[in-house]
């Protein structure tokens, strides 16, 4: 239904100015994330990797280091190297070598665990948009929801089963070589990191790997992928409480195996640091996944016919004065510059009215403020949905020309209007 008021009151305002009404024309808008595009910008363009280095296209997936990632493998290798002393006094310095290489080692099991999402996202038709090693692990940037409960705990699945092959890898190369030495220490280790790597993902809470089971269970027993998906983020909320209250409580105890008359206040705090880390990672990103649920479920409300502006055409000579005239009259609020025989060329552009001060609109033609009209920036009047956010990130512009099947034009639609209404549908509670 065409949700446009179809008034000529002329009291409404001109393309360019300042309006903040919501009428109809204007409204006003990680393990394993199933979607990056942020819910406060849905019109956020591809192709920024938000910092890191491009390490590679494993299967065409950008791989991407982060720079906390530097960070951490400083850690491991001064923690690690500390271990070593006491295992390999021999070592001396070069303990730190050794240690820096199960850094490395440690994180390519990583990429590994983030390659077997990859893989069967791929396998399922998923985009990827890239994987992103990181602090605290690594996070595969899949960019559309599974189609079935099935499908979602095999995603999530496959991570921690390849962590827990690698361990068993690992175990199998121990009998090969000597204990007590260099390559022992270091398979051992990589043994134990990929069974935590493993064990902590299994976790029934979102974001993890587990939570992602845990929503798939719930979906298939509801029917409801909102209900699996609200009930595993606040699995994954009391999942963090715990960690934070918990992790340093085993660890001062003596629960892990540790010798309590060892504990000293330093390793106390660094405990307590540490779970506080690990509790925060889990709240964010329980809390981001419930928001990338609403945002799945109010895209059917963007729809580009509701959202567009209406348009008048006006040829390129035309001084903006006139044009503006031209739009209140018909109650319209945006501008598109068409040639002799009618034909649209450009969309103005409502910054750049903007810009003109009103004395001089008599003198400025409105082709000077026009941005050329590209096939990608001409968008069906009945897309809405995912399906209209995907096509204005493909072609990153501040104006789109919408036109009917028959080629006419219906309006103008602005990605500032896109990002209002997307906002107010967000903070709208849904039935």
């Amino acid at each position: 239904m065409d949700e446009r008021d179809e008034s000529g009151d002329s009291g409404r305002p001109q393309p360019g100015t300042d309006d903040t009404r919501t009428d109809a024309t204007r409204t006003p808008g990680t393990d394993d994330a199933p979607t990056t595009k942020d819910p406060q910008n849905p019109t956020e363009r591809p192709g920024n990797p938000g910092g890191g280095i491009l390490m590679g296209r494993p299967f065409g997936v950008p791989v991407y280091v982060a720079p906390s990632w530097f960070l951490v493998a400083a850690l491991i290798t001064w923690v690690f190297g500390g271990q070593l002393d006491l295992v390999l006094p021999e070592l001396g310095a070069a303990r730190y070598l050794v240690s820096l290489f199960f850094a490395v080692a440690f994180y390519a099991s990583v990429l590994v665990h983030e390659l077997a999402h990859t893989v069967a996202a791929l396998r399922f038709k998923l985009p990827v948009r890239r994987i992103q090693l990181q602090f605290f692990g690594g996070v595969s940037e899949i960019e559309k929801e599974t189609e079935t409960p099935g499908r979602e705990f095999v995603l999530a699945f496959v991570g921690p089963l390849l962590s827990l092959a690698l361990a068993g890898l690992f175990y199998w190369a121990m009998g090969l070589v000597e204990a007590g030495t260099v390559p022992g220490v270091l398979l051992a280790g990589l043994m134990i990191s990929n069974l935590i790597v493993a064990a902590f993902n299994l976790l029934p809470g979102l974001p993890l790997d587990g939570g992602r089971m845990l929503r798939a269970v719930v979906w298939k027993i509801t029917g409801n992928p909102m209900t699996g998906t609200v009930a595993a983020a606040w699995v994954g909320r009391a999942l963090a409480v715990a960690v934070l209250i918990g992790l340093p409580l085993l660890t001062h105890t003596g629960a892990l195996g540790n010798k309590t008359q060892d504990i000293t206040g330093m390793d106390t705090v660094l405990d307590a640091l540490l779970a506080a880390i690990l509790a925060a990672i889990i709240w964010t990103g329980a809390g981001n996944s419930l928001r990338m649920a609403r945002l799945r479920q109010h895209l059917p409300d963007l729809r580009a016919r509701s959202l567009t502006r209406r348009a008048v055409p006006v040829e390129s000579a035309t001084p903006l004065s006139e044009a503006l005239r031209r739009a209140n009259e018909a109650g319209a609020r945006a501008l598109v510059v068409v040639d002799g025989h009618g034909t649209p060329t450009a969309v103005v552009r409502e910054t750049a009215i903007g810009n003109v001060p009103e004395h001089r609109r008599p003198w400025v033609a409105v082709s000077g403020l026009a941005a050329d009209l590209t096939d990608d920036m001409r968008i069906p009047a009945e897309l809405a949905g995912e399906a209209l956010l995907d096509r204005l990130r493909a072609a990153p512009a501040t104006e789109y020309l919408v036109v009917e099947d028959t080629g006419e034009i219906y309006g103008v639609l602005s990605t500032a209007d896109v990002e209002r209404a997307f906002v107010k549908a967000m903070a709208r509670p849904r039935p």
